[in-house]
């Protein structure tokens, strides 16, 4: 199961005051806490101490949080590992089942029925694996852990909103380790702000009704900034001799430009009137893709850039894009290599985004910085060449 709120972050200091309350410490002093900062956001008490009565620390969801090393894998492992005949079939299939719902999203949401059946597909393999956590416990030892306090404390509040609204149980109600919820794996504080009842019954049910969860998520990605009409991402041809520090997404240009510069589809013609970025996730002797402005909007539903590449790319394929060209890329770096990788690159000054073996935005940035120092393709892919001549 992936998680929307992957992150490659730092630990955080236990925060007493200031922004957001404290963390750590006491696991009954802190849920006494948010007892209390809970009434005094206008939650009756007789609510609060029946939404935290029960409520315990969940050492499985800790492990779990530490535990990401799928997101350790290259682009073509991983995208291999994740899409399969099997998947591409039963998603096409449910596109088929709900023509209906998905042309409703379309016309209302502007979102492309393939972008969320790879959601659907690849956080709950189209609802079949939704977790069984218990979400208040997910959420309360998240809040109360002091690695990400500051994404997991709204989150209890949120849920907290939705136990008043008689829309969540705190004893019944679960999901994934990180307290998603339903078929395409929704925080709590997504659906308040964009949960339908896609199905006209009157409750939003995302763990049971498809309709209302792929309305929701559709509705959601339209919050986060999704354009109608726009593609999100495509496959392309990179001339000879091209220059590969135009790559990445801090370089964006016109498609026109792109295409002037002998960049070309592999699945058709490229959409021109737009900005697009060429990325190489597995640098210059791998597969390129052009990544059109709603390709960023996947970084609001999930930070890795290997799971953000992968739903991209799978949701491409199932709207009738044929398979990346792999192309024959240099080999990667091992967890422990990649891991020794941002302790030397952190040692030169660079901003890693920690030492964890993955390769996200911050090692990207500081591996492009690094082959341009020392003469090398610059292409963001970190190699044991590139560790050796470090």
């Amino acid at each position: 199961m992936f998680k929307r709120i992957f992150m490659a972050a730092l630990l955080l200091p236990c925060l007493a005051h200031g922004a957001f309350a404290q963390c750590g410490g006491s696991f009954t002093d802190f849920v006494q806490t948010l007892k209390q900062d809970a009434v005094a956001q206008g939650i009756l008490p007789a609510t609060a101490d029946a939404f935290f009565a029960g409520v315990r620390q969940d050492p499985a969801v800790l492990r779990a949080d530490r535990k990401q090393g799928v997101f350790q894998l290259p682009f073509v492992d991983f995208s291999r590992r994740l899409i399969s005949n099997d998947r591409i079939n039963r998603g096409r299939a449910n596109g088929q089942r709900y023509d209906s719902v998905f042309d409703r999203i379309e016309q209302t949401y502007g979102v492309d029925r393939g972008v969320l059946l790879a959601f659907w597909a690849f956080e709950t393999d189209y609802g079949a694996f939704q977790g069984d956590f218990n979400t208040a416990n997910a959420l309360v030892t998240l809040a109360h852990d002091c690695r990400r306090p500051e994404l997991f404390r709204p989150q209890v509040f949120a849920a907290l909103e939705l136990f008043e609204k008689g829309a969540f149980d705190p004893r019944r109600t679960t999901g994934a380790w990180a307290g998603e919820i339903g078929m395409v794996q929704m925080l709590p504080r997504d659906i308040l702000e964009s949960g339908v009842d896609g199905d006209g019954d009157g409750v939003v049910s995302l763990k049971t009704s498809a309709p209302d969860a792929l309305m929701s998520g559709g509705r959601m990605l339209q919050n986060l900034g999704w354009r109608a009409g726009e593609p999100w991402l495509a496959e392309v041809t990179l001339p000879d001799g091209f220059d590969w520090t135009q790559t990445g997404l801090d370089v964006t240009k016109p498609v026109q430009e792109w295409m002037d510069m002998g960049v070309q589809g592999r699945n058709g013609a490229l959409q021109t009137g737009l900005g697009a970025s060429i990325l190489l996730p597995q640098g210059h002797k791998g597969p390129a893709f052009l990544a059109y402005p709603n390709f960023r909007v996947y970084f609001d539903w999930n930070q890795s850039f290997t799971y953000v590449m992968t739903a991209a790319y799978f949701a491409t394929r199932l709207q009738g894009a044929q398979v990346f060209d792999a192309g024959s890329p240099e080999p990667g770096l091992g967890g422990d290599q990649m891991k020794s990788l941002q302790t030397r690159l952190q040692a030169r000054g660079h901003d890693v985004g920690g030492i964890d073996g993955i390769l996200g935005a911050g090692t990207r940035a500081a591996v492009r910085a690094e082959q341009a120092r020392l003469g090398m393709p610059v292409d963001g892919w970190p190699t044991p060449a590139l560790l050796s001549r470090l």
